[in-house]
C-alpha cells in the first residue's frame, strides 16, 4: 500500500498544500513550529478517522476558517483508492472512500493499517493504565472489527451500569435484577475482549522483546506483563463479589476496562528505571512490533511514521533503527526532523529511493 500523494486545506498550520510521495522514504524536514508533525498527522488522521495528537476535533482547523480537508490518493492492491476527511465546524466530520460516505467510522479502521511512533508515545510510560489499554485495542482493532465491536458495546454497557448504580446511591434503592442483566452483558464482552487481549500479548511480546534486542543491541533485558482481573476469576463472579464496593463508589471496579500492561526493563518499571534512551528505544520496540504484527495480520504492509526519531537517541541507535528500515519488510515510510543535515546523513546509508521535503 501506497500513498502516492496529500492535500491539505486549512488543516492545522496548511492553508493549501499538496504533497507527492516517493513509494519509498520521505523526509519532512524544517524549524519547530513549520508543521512537519502536522503532515504525519494529516497521514494518521487519514487511516484512523482523528489526530494522533489532538482529540478535539476542531482545533485541527487553521484558525480563523471554518473548514479543514484532508485529501489521499492511494494505491492498494494495485488499485487506486481516494480517502477524504473534512470537518465542518459545528457538525459531523465526513469520512469517504471513493466519493462514498462510511456510514460507522468503525468501519474504516483497518483500511490503511499505519504505525506511528512519535515523541508523544512516552505518554504509553508515564500515563495512567487507559493509555497502555488503548495502545492494545488500537493494535487488535486494526485486524479484528469484532474485537471493535466488542469494545464499543463493553464501553456502552459500562456506562449504563455506572449510571444505574448512581441512580440506586441517589433513590436509596436497589434492584439486583435489573444489574444482573447488566452483569451479564458485560461478562460476554469482557471475556472475549480478555481472551483476544491475551492471545495477542502473547504473540506480540516476543516480537517486541526481538526488535527491542537489536536495537539495544542485547544490552539490556525488557518485558510486557499483562495484568488484568479476570485471571483470578470469572468476571460474572467477580461482579457479585465487589458489588458493595460498587454501591458505596457507584462505579463498577472490575473488570477488562481496569486492564494493564507493565513495561519493565531488568524486571523493574521502566518509568523509574530507565533513562531517557532506553525509554525512547523500548517504545520504537514496541511500535516495530506493531508494525510486524498487522503487517501478519492483514497481508498489507502498513505505513510507518517516524516523527522527531533521532531525538535523544546516540549514533549508535539511531544507527541500528536505520540499519531496520533499510530493509524490504518495510514499505512507504515518513521521517519528520528538524535537522536536515542530519537525516540526509542517516538517509544516506538507506539503500532505498528516498525524497525530502523542507517546509
Amino acid at each position: 500500500m501506497i500513498l502516492k500523494s496529500l492535500s491539505l486545506l486549512n488543516y492545522k498550520n496548511f492553508d493549501s498544500k499538496t504533497f507527492i510521495f516517493n513509494e519509498k522514504i520521505n523526509c519532512i524536514v524544517g524549524n519547530n513550529g513549520m508543521g512537519k508533525t502536522n503532515v504525519l498527522d494529516a497521514i494518521y488522521h487519514l487511516s484512523f478517522g482523528k489526530s494522533y495528537f489532538n482529540p478535539v476535533a476542531t482545533q485541527n482547523i487553521k484558525h480563523d476558517t471554518d473548514f479543514f480537508v484532508v485529501n489521499g490518493d492511494y494505491v492498494k492492491h494495485d488499485k487506486p483508492e481516494k480517502v477524504i476527511i473534512s470537518l465542518k465546524r459545528g457538525q459531523k466530520k465526513i469520512i469517504k472512500r471513493n466519493g462514498k460516505d462510511y456510514e460507522k467510522f468503525s468501519e474504516h479502521i483497518g483500511f490503511l493499517p499505519l504505525v506511528i511512533i512519535s515523541p508523544a508515545d512516552r505518554d504509553l510510560i508515564i500515563e495512567g493504565s487507559d493509555t497502555r489499554r488503548k495502545f492494545i485495542d488500537s493494535v487488535i482493532s486494526q485486524s479484528d472489527k469484532s474485537y471493535l465491536t466488542d469494545l464499543i458495546n463493553y464501553n456502552k454497557i459500562l456506562t449504563q451500569r455506572n449510571t444505574l448504580l448512581k441512580y440506586f446511591a441517589l433513590n436509596h434503592t436497589f434492584n439486583g435484577d435489573t444489574l444482573d442483566v447488566y452483569n451479564a452483558q458485560l461478562t460476554d464482552y469482557g471475556t472475549k475482549i480478555f481472551k483476544k487481549r491475551d492471545a495477542f500479548l502473547k504473540e506480540f511480546i516476543p516480537i517486541f522483546k526481538s526488535r527491542y534486542q537489536v536495537i539495544s543491541q542485547g544490552h539490556e533485558t525488557v518485558n510486557l506483563v499483562y495484568q488484568s482481573d479476570l485471571f483470578e476469576n470469572q468476571l460474572d463472579t467477580l461482579l457479585k463479589n465487589t458489588i458493595n464496593k460498587d454501591k458505596a463508589l457507584q462505579y463498577t471496579n472490575v473488570g477488562i476496562h481496569k486492564d494493564d500492561l507493565h513495561f519493565n526493563i531488568e524486571e523493574h518499571p521502566i518509568k523509574k528505571f530507565g533513562s531517557q534512551g532506553q525509554q525512547k528505544s523500548f517504545l520504537i520496540a514496541l511500535k516495530l512490533a506493531q508494525f510486524d504484527f498487522i503487517k501478519k495480520q492483514s497481508g498489507d504492509n502498513p505505513i510507518l511514521l517516524l516523527d522527531d526519531i533521532f531525538d535523544k537517541l546516540d549514533e549508535q541507535r539511531v544507527s541500528q533503527i536505520i540499519k531496520l528500515v533499510d530493509n524490504e519488510i518495510f514499505g512507504q515510510i515518513f521521517i519528520s526532523d528538524t535537522h536536515a543535515d542530519r537525516t540526509e546523513n542517516a538517509i544516506k546509508q538507506v539503500h532505498q529511493s528516498y525524497e525530502i521535503f523542507k517546509l
